[in-house]
């Protein structure tokens, strides 16, 4: 199918340019992507120079994979993700993952900068993913499926993997960071949403809103990829305490939280 044929091409102008073979893939959110900067003997390779990639249009999202070692694992790192409200297709913004399997990775650590729904989740927080909800309106899935990448209906009833959980609160607990855990709901974006929205989504259950993250990880778990999400709670979106919010203030708490946030990171790799 042309999708395969294409994610055939994207991953062989990748190997083409002298990287090692990556193991495990990150996908780093909004403000978090410097973790990829301490990527070793790194090969950095922007989106526009692979074929059929999108371009990321998003402050604070660079647009590039970056290849190398990371505590001893050879990664291949997403710096900044493409999204749905850019105008891309899911296919699209999900591509980068198909072609990370077709590399060889077997882990994907999926990142990001959301709002925290439930009390206690204030800015600042990191959360891990236990669950999420699609309630973007459309999902990647949708379409021929292609046998040869994954099964026509995927189950999702464990799509965070429960052993990579365990592993990022023990990890946690040995470097002292508060990790909170909770259900991660996708939205299409693109504005910060409304009491209404967000009472309706609390009463769904969801501890978090953002606009990203459940794309990449359906297509994943379809590909056979094991998933660990980890969320950066940037902004206070629990609709009895609202406040208004713009993007440079995302990014603003993104940088704050950093330090623990890429400490985190890089512990859990060690011990994958």
């Amino acid at each position: 199918m042309e999708l395969r044929k294409h994610i055939q091409q994207a991953a062989e102008y990748i190997q083409a340019q002298g990287i090692e073979q990556p193991q495990i893939g990150l996908i780093l959110g909004s403000g978090l992507g410097s973790l990829a900067d301490e990527t070793e003997a790194a090969v950095r390779i922007p989106f526009a120079d692979i074929p059929h990639f999108a371009a990321a249009t998003v402050d604070g999202h660079k647009g590039q994979f970056v290849v190398g070692r990371l505590e001893g694992k050879q990664v291949i790192a997403v710096q900044g993700r493409l999204h749905y409200y850019e105008g891309h297709s899911m296919q699209a913004v999900t591509f980068p993952v198909r072609v990370m399997k077709a590399l060889g990775i077997h882990s994907l650590i999926v990142t990001n900068a959301c709002g925290g729904i439930t009390p206690g989740l204030e800015p600042g927080s990191l959360m891990l993913i236990t669950d999420h909800i699609n309630f973007m309106g459309t999902n990647p899935l949708i379409g021929p499926n292609d046998d040869a990448l994954g099964v026509r209906f995927p189950d999702m009833s464990q799509a965070y993997d429960p052993a990579y959980r365990q592993l990022a609160r023990q990890v946690a607990n040995e470097l002292h960071i508060p990790l909170h855990t909770g259900i991660y709901t996708a939205v299409s974006g693109p504005y910060y949403f409304s009491e209404a929205e967000l009472r309706m989504v609390k009463g769904f259950g969801s501890d978090t809103i953002g606009m990203s993250t459940v794309p990449e990880v359906i297509v994943a778990r379809h590909a056979g990829i094991r998933v660990l999400g980890i969320s950066c709670i940037t902004d206070k979106a629990d609709p009895d305490q609202l406040e208004p919010l713009t993007h440079e203030r995302v990014l603003e708490v993104a940088a704050k939280v950093r330090p623990r946030f890429t400490a985190l990171v890089k512990g859990i790799l060690r011990n994958m």
